[in-house]
């Protein structure tokens, strides 16, 4: 499902990345760990297409077979809102827009009239519980309940793979656990893959498999 190879990130002299390898099957909830500086957000940005790794001869990434570095921007944000989706530590709502708004703008982009992206939308949103929340903005939502909209923006185009990067990480430890156990029911409702960036350990542990990296490499 996702193939990496050779990953390499520079930053000026500064190598942040040092030739990661890794295979993610279709399906999996994998979590990456390790303390903070080792790499693990520039890795998922880069496999989530939102970052270009330092190409060398033998770097490889591909997402169903597909050859992302040699795409061009444009079929690469095309492949990206409609294979991926993304889940951050700070929901990234829009102020201004509704619960269901938001959900709805990925949709938007992949050009999904309006009537079908909204449909889905509060399918989405039933299903996190938040049907009663979907005309409410983001200040009028709790912490869970944002991050909760946050996540049926990242299903609504139906994503193959999930990229979360600390996504409990600004939440309390009830709303944590709720957001950990929702994404095993949404793995095996809707199949899509996870790749968890975290430092929490009990969803880590609770991950199919826990990639360790420390100093720009995968440790175990």
């Amino acid at each position: 499902m996702i193939e990496a190879k050779n990953i390499h990130k520079f930053y000026g002299d500064l190598e942040v990345l040092k030739g990661v390898d890794l295979t993610i099957n279709k399906g999996e909830i994998v979590a990456i760990v390790g303390p903070s500086g080792a790499g693990k957000t520039t890795l998922l940005q880069i496999l989530g297409t939102l970052d270009k790794p330092s190409i060398t001869e033998k770097t490889k990434l591909l997402i169903n077979n597909i050859d992302l570095p040699k795409l061009k921007d444009k079929t690469l944000s095309k492949f990206r809102n409609k294979h991926i989706g993304f889940i951050f530590q700070f929901h990234q709502l829009l102020p201004e827009f509704t619960a269901l708004e938001n959900v709805c703008i990925p949709a938007f982009i992949g050009n999904t009239s309006k009537k079908e992206a909204e449909k889905k939308a509060k399918e989405l949103l039933e299903f996190l519980g938040l049907s009663d929340r979907i005309n409410h903005k983001p200040n009028e939502l709790s912490g869970g309940e944002q991050q909760r909209v946050a996540v049926a923006r990242a299903l609504i185009n139906n994503p193959d793979v999930i990229f979360a990067d600390e996504p409990s990480g600004n939440l309390d430890t009830a709303s944590a656990k709720n957001l950990h156990e929702l994404f095993f029911t949404l793995r095996d409702k809707f199949k899509q893959t996870f790749v968890i960036v975290t430092h929490n350990q009990e969803l880590a542990n609770m991950a199919d498999r826990k990639l360790e990296m420390k100093d720009g490499e995968i440790i175990n």
